[in-house]
């Protein structure tokens, strides 16, 4: 065993989404969001629950502030729910909703652990949804109108700021696969949604700037590498193909390249949402990008039979996890090397990084998760060789602080470093959160 140290003030946190852990869906003044609308229609998350409850954090966040402390948290990302505080999408704001925020940033600040605060995690107020969401501009305006007031509230005290979580997902999954909320299933819809999420960003970026003095802001993509499953050409095009639907078409925009020409060509589709001076908008500066890293794609192409391709070199590894998502840690570091290689963001943070498996409370009424321990320390290891090669990582968030409602797979899957027990809402540590936490304290890691 061999100790590898991170550079002194690397920031370690744990990261949550307001929809996944809040619960209180009617109260407070909260309207309906998208996936209030999505978790109640039957036949769309898997064990048929909802977050109406979740975890209860909209009552028990002092309690979870205390859990945060214990295990020794420097940072906590977690977002804001829309609805909450501008019940209609736009004009007037909801006090209550305000105040709920306002003192979850006390509580951390009181407690020493720094708020990192996503604007937008998913939950679009259905209200919004039903004048268009976000394949229609006025989305985008409304989005910046909701930063505003949010970053006028609590940008005195909050100095971290992301916009979007993993747009993405909200626009392909959500637009185009129809597996998340809202449940389209339309192109046209998913690249105006795309367009619209990346234009809200570059629109919010001066406010929150003006509203937040002294702040870093950034935006948060799900970012994964793209292996070609063998070298012939033809995995190789596939694999850049595949690298430029989900990780080009954002991180260029925002890079000031615009949209990757070889993606528009491939989608074939006229794109009139596209307004004089948006790419300019989309560019504006930002003081970091998000990774939210889980795995790595190994790409066959499609293009060519089986039998006239060459043969692979290269296959899955054998762990997966409970999402059925191949380990690769390796993964996280090629990604983070291609990013510092070819782009020129100022800084990366590692916004999500976890590992769903189906733990259970022992007869000693302890987790014991040795895989998750695994996982994060594997990552950890290639976040730091990354780091001693030049990349900017300053530094990560563990998906998630505990078990949640996980979108359409409902409470299925369990990321969390925290165990929920759902009908009494005890939380119980696991090994994972002990082992962070003295990650944490001395800043290195065993490898």
């Amino acid at each position: 065993m061999s100790t590898i140290n991170f550079p002194t003030g690397f920031l370690w946190g744990a990261a949550t989404a307001s929809y996944q852990i809040e619960g209180a869906w009617q109260e407070g003044g909260k309207s309906e969001s998208i996936w209030d609308r999505f978790a109640h229609t039957p036949g769309t998350i898997s064990d048929g629950s909802t977050g109406d409850v979740a975890c209860d954090h909209y009552h028990r966040w002092r309690d979870d502030i205390a859990l945060m402390r214990e295990l020794g948290l420097q940072a906590y990302r977690f977002s804001i729910a829309w609805p909450r505080v501008l019940p209609k999408g736009y004009g007037k704001a909801n006090q209550a909703g305000q105040d709920f925020y306002s003192r979850l940033v006390d509580g951390l600040l009181d407690a020493g652990i720094t708020p990192w605060v996503t604007l937008y995690h998913w939950d679009l107020p259905q209200t919004l949804e039903d004048r268009g969401g976000w394949p229609a501009r006025a989305t985008a305006e409304a989005f910046v109108e909701y930063a505003d007031v949010v970053t006028r509230a609590l940008g005195d005290r909050v100095k971290d700021w992301i916009t979007l979580n993993e747009p993405w997902v909200s626009a392909f999954l959500g637009y185009h696969l129809g597996v998340h909320a809202p449940g389209y299933r339309d192109l046209t819809k998913a690249l105006a949604a795309s367009h619209h999420l990346l234009l809200g960003h570059g629109w919010a970026m001066p406010v929150i700037r003006q509203n937040s003095a002294n702040c870093r802001a950034g935006i948060t993509l799900n970012l994964s590498s793209q292996y070609p499953a063998s070298e012939s050409d033809a995995d190789l095009v596939a694999a850049w193909e595949a690298d430029g639907t989900l990780n080009r078409w954002f991180l260029d925009p925002v890079a000031g390249r615009g949209y990757p020409e070889d993606v528009v060509e491939a989608y074939g589709q006229e794109m009139p949402y596209i307004q004089p001076g948006d790419l300019a908008v989309i560019a504006a500066p930002v003081d970091f990008v998000g990774a939210n890293y889980y795995f790595r794609n190994i790409i066959r192409s499609e293009a060519v039979p089986e039998h006239e391709n060459a043969p692979r070199t290269l296959f899955p590894n054998e762990e997966h996890t409970d999402m059925g998502w191949e380990v690769c840690a390796e993964g996280l570091y090629a990604l983070l090397t291609r990013l510092n290689k070819n782009y020129s963001f100022p800084a990366y943070y590692i916004t999500e990084n976890g590992a769903a498996y189906p733990d259970q409370v022992g007869a000693n009424g302890q987790v014991f998760d040795a895989r998750r321990v695994a996982y994060l320390r594997d990552h950890f290891v290639q976040a730091a060789r990354a780091i001693a090669e030049g990349v900017p990582l300053r530094g990560y968030f563990a998906w998630s602080l505990m078990d949640n409602f996980e979108w359409a797979y409902g409470y299925s899957k369990r990321f969390g470093l925290v165990y929920t027990d759902y009908p009494t809402q005890q939380r119980t540590p696991k090994a994972s959160a002990r082992w962070y936490g003295r990650v944490i304290a001395e800043n290195a890691v065993e490898a």
